[in-house]
This record gives C-alpha cells, structure tokens and sequence, in this order.
C-alpha cells in the first residue's frame, strides 16, 4: 500500500476523512503525539490498528471525537465527568467514562469503560468532522517505540500500513494525553500528561494518582488505560536513569559513560540544559530544562528516536522530580528503561 504524506488543507482532509470512513488507517496530529486513527464502530478497522502496530488486543485504545455532544452516543456522562469535560476539552485529557452498547469491546479490551477525548489541535478537530465517526487512535508508532511527535516519525514506523498521514507539524505537548478514570468513586489519574492532577483539582474536589503510575504492572494486572504497559516508548539502545543529589548524578554518569566506551559500545548522556556543562567531552544530548519540564515532555520522545538513529547501543539520563509534568515525563521514562534506574547516592 502506498502511504500518502499530506498537507493538512481542506481536499486533502476531504481524502483522509473518506478514507476513515471507508474503513481504512490513516495517521494524524494531535497537540499531545501523532495517533493511528480508524472508525471507531468499524470493528474490522480497529483489529488493523492493533495488526499495523503490532499492539496486543489487551491494550485499550482512545476514542477521538470533536465535542462532548459527539461522545454521548458511545458513553455515559454524569453531571460531574461532563464539567471536567466542559472544563479542559478541547485539550489533552482523555477521560474513562461507562461504555455503551454501540463501543465494540475490540476498542475498550473488553472493559466495562470506554476512553474518551477531544483533541484541540485544528487539524484533528477538522478530520473529525469532516469523517462523521468516532476514530480510535493510540499513538501512530511501532508498538513500544517512542511516540510519534512529526509526520516523518510516522511514515519512519508505519509507511505501507496505512492510508495516508496528515502532516500538522511538530506537536506542541509533546506526550500523550492525561487517562482520568472518571468510573471511580474518587477521579483517579491512570496516565500523567500535560493536564497534571492539580490542574484538575480546579474542577473536582478529590484526584487520587494510581500507584501503577511509576511502576510496573503486576502479573496478571489488567491495563485499565493506554501506556500501561511495562517496557514502553523504549529506544533501541539500553536505556538507564540515573537519580540521587546532582553531584553524585554526575558523577556516575561519567563513570558509567567511560565504562560503556571500555567495552567498546556507542554511549549517550541524557542532561539538562543547566548541567551540560558538567558532561564536557562526553555525547550528551540536551533534553530541556530541569526548571521547565514542559520543554523536557516536548522533546522526549524525538531525542529517544534520534539515539534510535544514531545507533546508540546505552543510554544514561538524568531525572526530573516527579511532580507536575514531571510526573508525566517520569512516568514515560521509566518505561523506556524497564524500570531500570540506578540511585547515584547508594552508589556513591
């Protein structure tokens, strides 16, 4: 199949949108990352998703609509999941509300939720549209790489499986929407993102994190929401975080990078802007800012995608404290490296 790149003007949205309608895959861009789309009632196009990712069918995927009036066909909405919706949507929060009937169980893994979000990016919003259907759209990528955050990123994963992508630019979250389990007694966030749970707390009176935030699943744990998975968004090369005081962080870093060089591998250094200096004469890439976490989630996944491309055989990086967007960052981190993380100060 050959794979149309598109500019994302109105015939060719006119292209995409049919192309979604008549059950084929087509790739487009959100503000969060790049999403695998297909009609969300066309069961046969929701089983090609999972085939042109390699994704396991115990994986729930997001299902994109353009308002909340669009969302009350597929899901049950009660008076305070639709302020939080009313609240933050447009945006990059997905919400697991009661599934109805219509939802084939293919979308939601067989559970008793369906997750919902309404993206703000004028493209999305525009296919959506244009399309008439529910798209259920995890992130357009390989399954377990790093997220797709350009047009190029998708055509590198899935060139031939699919339609057609629409190029929106670079995304401007950088990571995938905030899950917030709207079924639970107290809103519990299942997926960390750009919406962090004290934003949310503007709009509810209590915000529980799931503990499987910044671990891995247990055996036999069910995956209630995308991204749960434990290696996930992962490079290639080995990837290892590095936590402790930032003296001690440095220094294993170095004694780690000049170990790997020793045994004769191709070894990278994940940092900070404010602490390049201290990697002076090693491969280290800048990953944004320890004092703006948002220019850290903006980036992640192309440096990960890069170290791809460059053929680097270990990873070491540095971490943020995970608390606001840094928690989304750190959640995505940590499943890069399987959880592999090193305390520096233990070390030291």
């Amino acid at each position: 199949m050959e794979t149309l790149l598109l500019t994302p003007n109105e015939e060719n949205l006119l292209l995409a949108a049919n192309a979604l309608q008549d059950g084929q895959l087509v790739g487009l861009p959100t503000e969060t990352v790049y999403g695998l789309g297909a009609d969300a009632l066309n069961e046969a196009a929701v089983r090609a998703i999972f085939a042109a990712k390699g994704r396991p069918a115990d994986n729930p995927l997001i299902v994109h609509v353009p308002s909340i009036q669009a969302a009350e066909s597929l899901c049950h909405i009660d008076d305070r999941s639709r302020r939080v919706m009313e609240y933050f949507c447009p945006g990059p929060l997905t919400l697991l509300l009661p599934k109805k009937p219509i939802v084939p169980e293919v979308v939601n893994a067989g559970l008793p939720s369906v997750a919902i979000r309404i993206p703000s990016h004028p493209v999305a919003r525009r296919l959506l549209e244009l399309s008439g259907v529910p798209v259920a759209a995890p992130s357009a990528n390989t399954s377990g790489k790093p997220s797709p955050t350009t047009a190029q990123h998708v055509m590198d994963d899935l060139c031939g499986k699919l339609h057609s992508i629409i190029d929106g630019g670079c995304c401007q979250v950088g990571l995938e929407s905030t899950v917030i389990d709207m079924t639970r007694e107290v809103p519990t966030v299942l997926r960390p993102g750009g919406i962090t749970p004290d934003m949310l707390l503007s709009v509810l009176d209590e915000v529980a994190v799931a503990d499987s935030v910044l671990r891995p699943l247990k055996e036999g744990e069910k995956a209630l929401s995308p991204g749960m998975l434990y290696k996930h968004y992962a490079p290639k090369g080995t990837l290892t975080l590095i936590k402790g005081s930032e003296q001690a962080v440095q220094q294993l870093m170095k004694k780690l990078y000049a170990e790997a060089l020793q045994q004769q591998k191709t070894v990278q250094l994940f940092a900070f802007s404010e602490h390049l200096p201290a990697y002076e004469g090693c491969n280290v890439k800048c990953i944004g800012s320890l004092k703006e976490p948002e220019t850290v989630a903006r980036q992640l996944f192309a440096v990960l995608r890069q170290a791809d491309a460059e053929g680097v055989d270990v990873l070491f990086s540095e971490v943020l404290p995970a608390k606001g967007v840094g928690l989304a960052v750190m959640n995505r981190l940590s499943r890069a490296a399987g959880f592999r993380t090193i305390d520096a100060d233990r070390e030291g």
